[in-house]
């Protein structure tokens, strides 16, 4: 259990460390100012896509383990 617990604050720490470095970068090229100035049809595209993608994939990923699950990637020893 303490194994657990060290690997998720490892986890965690990159985490935050990825994203302030992340942000570091996207502030100091002047990217911030441009992600702010965007209309909402490139917010509404932005979101769309991001949820769309999301789905798609829960999607596909569901259709895989349901496959599995089902049989129907096992080998057809008659044929």
């Amino acid at each position: 259990m303490k194994g657990i617990l060290i690997a998720i604050l490892v986890m965690g720490a990159l985490l935050a460390a990825s994203v302030w470095v992340s942000v570091s970068v996207w502030t100091s090229m002047d990217g911030g100012e441009i992600a702010f100035s965007m209309s909402w049809h490139g917010w509404l595209a932005l979101t769309l896509g991001v949820v769309l993608t999301t789905a798609l994939g829960i999607g596909l990923m569901a259709l895989v383990f349901h496959s599995s699950r089902s049989g129907h990637d096992d080998l057809d020893d008659d044929a």
